[in-house]
């Protein structure tokens, strides 16, 4: 629809009935300017004489999702009940949609029960708008009572049923549906098979996602965009940047999407040529004005050990939001520049904007990692007056983690006591909590720690590490012995910690336990060469402190 000629028309008419305001209306709507399609619909309702009918409403409901506007939303929801359109299937399905996309699903699902008909739209709306408002564990019992009421699965409801399995890190359940795609012939849906390509990835079945997409007919931008991502997510970034190469020989043009999927990659990668090669690309494609793309280029420098360059790439961002300062904070943070990270806080202030939740969790670990206790603990206290911000269970986690490294483990403890209630201690801050246990030789308290820890998280290996380790340090060998043999007796994997060091121009990764480099046995002598020294450094300043 050619709009500027449709308006001009619209406007010379004299005399309009709800058809053709309908009509403009759902012009405006279709060719996403929502916002002008409600002015229209405001200018309608003061005209004298002319009523809205059921088109109209859909239409401006569609409207009101796409923006958000819930008062909008239920001032049209009272519309309909007043004109007696509330029993049109159409215009409930509408309100279910309407609903959901302004994140009041609640809202969404009184609709959806009170409707004394309903079709596959219906139950899709729903089962979407709990995906949307990330419901979905309630999304999971929908689905079942879909199947109870013999509801026909559609692609919508497979795409769907996928989110869900993602989510739950379900990758049985996602062969499943992959078995369900090809027996109801949805593998030419590309939707369908784009949202199975990532939720394989997601699940960290990475090969058989690329064995998908590698077999797919035809790939939009989104298929190269969502095997960049997978491949991004289970950290395999040399394998991204091939898939964005490949794709860059094709005529597919690259979103903000697959750029910021590439930035992230770069982010795993660590290697700084990398991150400039990719930094030009956002740049050739212009896309630097987007405030996404330059936020993930800041965390990208910085991830790379790069935060001068980090710095300013924020210092020339046209547009920043909260999530590009703190993804600064974070930045600072993560270089051990934690009097900097903080110094942002008022800075953000001045600019007119209110730190979030995310920006003092950054701060808050800026100061943990950087030492700066007597700091971490005043911004703490100083989240509600100062910010209007309840402390959340990661604010606190993130203290106690900071108290523990620097040895206050009374305080830690403590601190895990005045958790508010309603919120529980998580299973990193009794991590935390033993972690400094172990480091500093308190065991009575280390045990108590790892209870709580292999209570809360019974299937993570890393506690039951923890709490070898702790024993062993304590000359508790049984002990340390039968942690050891419960990790084999369930199963559970263990992820052995690497690190990353900067040769050159490459990024080398030295994982624990890897005898598989070449020079792996002049590695391991360098290695115990530093300890020597580092013990020695540690003796004589003992021995002065002691003096």
């Amino acid at each position: 629809m050619d709009l500027g000629c449709a308006r001009m028309l619209f406007d010379e008419m004299c005399e309009k009935d709800v058809i053709s305001w309908s009509v403009m209306i759902e012009g405006y709507v279709q060719s996403e300017e929502a916002e002008i399609g409600l002015k229209v619909f405001r200018e309608m309702v003061s005209e004298d004489g002319i009523e809205p009918d059921g088109v109209t409403a859909a239409s401006v409901l569609k409207a009101c999702g796409r923006l958000e506007d819930i008062n909008m939303g239920k001032l049209v929801h009272g519309v309909v009940i007043k004109r007696g359109h509330i029993h049109d299937l159409f215009i409930g399905n509408s309100l279910i949609d309407m609903y959901s996309k302004c994140k009041d699903v609640d809202s969404a699902f009184q609709v959806y029960e009170g409707m004394a008909q309903k079709n596959n739209v219906s139950w899709n709306s729903i089962l979407s708008g709990y995906v949307l408002n990330e419901k979905y564990s309630e999304a999971l019992l929908l689905f079942n009572l879909m199947g109870r009421e013999g509801v026909e699965l559609d692609g919508v409801t497979l795409v769907n049923l996928l989110q869900i399995c993602k989510y739950f890190l379900a990758p049985l359940k996602c062969k499943s549906v992959h078995c369900v795609v090809i027996r109801q012939k949805y593998d030419s849906n590309a939707l369908v098979m784009n949202s199975l390509v990532d939720a394989y990835a997601k699940c960290s079945l990475v090969d058989i996602a690329w064995k998908l997409f590698d077999g797919l007919m035809a790939r939009d931008v989104v298929s190269w965009s969502t095997m960049i991502a997978g491949f991004a997510h289970c950290g395999k970034p040399d394998e991204a940047l091939k898939v964005f190469r490949e794709m860059s020989k094709t005529q597919e043009k690259p979103t903000v999407i697959t750029i910021i999927n590439l930035l992230e990659a770069c982010s795993l990668s660590a290697d700084l040529r990398r991150s400039k090669w990719a930094h030009g690309v956002a740049i050739r494609r212009v896309l630097m004005t987007d405030v996404a793309v330059a936020t993930a280029i800041v965390d990208m420098y910085a991830k790379c050990g790069a935060i001068d360059i980090s710095r300013k790439v924020f210092d020339l961002m046209p547009q920043r939001n909260v999530v590009s300062w703190s993804a600064m904070v974070a930045a600072y943070g993560l270089n051990g520049l934690p009097r900097e990270a903080l110094a942002l806080l008022p800075e953000m202030k001045l600019q007119g904007l209110k730190p979030n939740s995310v920006t003092i969790l950054s701060a808050l670990s800026a100061c943990s990692h950087g030492g700066l206790i007597e700091e971490g603990l005043t911004l703490l206290k100083s989240m509600v007056y100062k910010y209007g911000i309840a402390p959340g269970l990661e604010h606190y986690s993130c203290t106690i983690d900071m108290l523990s490294r620097a040895g206050k483990l009374d305080s830690a403890a403590g601190l895990i006591k005045q958790i508010p209630e309603g919120l529980k201690a998580s299973a990193s801050a009794w991590g935390a909590l033993l972690s400094a246990c172990r480091s500093h030789g308190n065991g009575e308290l280390g045990i108590g720690a790892l209870s709580h820890v292999l209570e809360l998280e019974p299937m993570n290996s890393a506690g039951y590490l923890l709490g070898s380790s702790m024993y062993a340090a304590e000359g508790l060998w049984n002990d340390a012995t039968r942690m050891r043999r419960l990790v084999k007796e369930r199963g559970l994997k263990v992820s052995a910690g690497y690190s990353l060091v900067h040769v050159g121009h490459r990024a080398c990764r030295f994982v624990a336990g890897d005898c598989s480099n070449p020079c792996a046995h002049e590695i391991n002598s360098m290695v115990e060469q530093l300890h020597s020294c580092m013990n020695i450094d540690e003796r004589i300043h003992l021995a002065v402190v002691g003096c």
